[in-house]
């Protein structure tokens, strides 16, 4: 059960590492012509520091999994 709850957190979390990494990189390039995403408050260099720290706590569940599937 709580493999199940794990596995669908770490996808959950790596979908919106994804989503925030994706509007930086949308964001960085419009900015470039003097335009903003106005409805987003952070700058497209904070939203990839969040979207990586999201992918290091992913990449840690998964490196857990994978001991606990050694140990069996």
């Amino acid at each position: 059960m709580i493999d199940k709850l794990s596995s669908y957190f770490c996808r959950t979390l790596f979908g919106f590492s994804i989503i925030l990494l994706a509007l930086a990189v949308v964001d960085r390039f419009i900015r470039l012509f003097g335009w903003t995403l106005s409805w987003i408050a952070y700058t497209p260099s904070r939203l990839l520091e969040i979207s990586a720290s999201l992918l290091i706590f992913v990449i840690a569940l998964l490196l857990r999994q994978i001991r606990e599937n050694l140990k069996k």
